[in-house]
């Protein structure tokens, strides 16, 4: 069913204003998924916090365009899904890695981020960047471990006198 005019523009728009704000991107095609396949990979999207939508690659090409995702115009060939991490970068390529898991029909064509595209095998990558937490998780672990090792360098000379004192003692008690 053809689209009118101010539907185009309005979903031009509205791609366009995700992909400004979106933190990575996923072009993916779609041939061979059904409808309840689609609509089960869309309800993972969206617990996920990432805008997936089918858009015609004309239209694509329209709202990416002045985007980090620019990038992607190349690959927008054929039937294809556009997804973006709103959130969290990896986010979008963890759903569709494990959607493509288990549906071989979803194929990546190309995966963006930071203004720059990358190959279908990517994927991977961008599926393993830690989330925001474990980030600053493993941000705040680096951080302690300096103070941490400090401390105990402060607290072994007193540790090793009162293991000392408490060989000695041992000792006189046994004999």
């Amino acid at each position: 069913m053809a689209i009118r005019l101010h539907q185009k523009q309005a979903l031009v728009a509205e791609v366009s204003e995700i992909a400004k704000k979106a933190h990575s991107a996923v072009a993916a095609e779609y041939i061979g998924l059904k409808a309840g396949q689609l609509d089960d990979l869309r309800a993972k999207a969206r617990e996920g916090d990432i805008y997936l939508h089918v858009v015609k690659n004309t239209l694509a090409k329209r709202a990416v365009e002045g985007t980090d995702f620019e990038c992607l115009t190349p690959s927008l060939v054929g039937p294809i899904m556009l997804g973006f991490s709103l959130e969290d970068p990896s986010s979008v390529g963890r759903v569709i890695k494990d959607f493509a898991k288990t549906h071989p029909a979803l194929v990546v064509k190309s995966v963006a981020m930071g203004g720059v595209a990358y190959g279908p095998s990517e994927i991977d990558r961008l599926a393993s960047l830690p989330t925001r937490d474990e980030a600053l998780a493993m941000l705040m672990g680096t951080m302690k471990a300096p103070v941490g090792n400090f401390v105990r360098l402060l607290n072994e000379p007193t540790a090793k006198f009162v293991r000392t004192l408490s060989a000695v003692g041992e000792a006189k008690k046994a004999a």
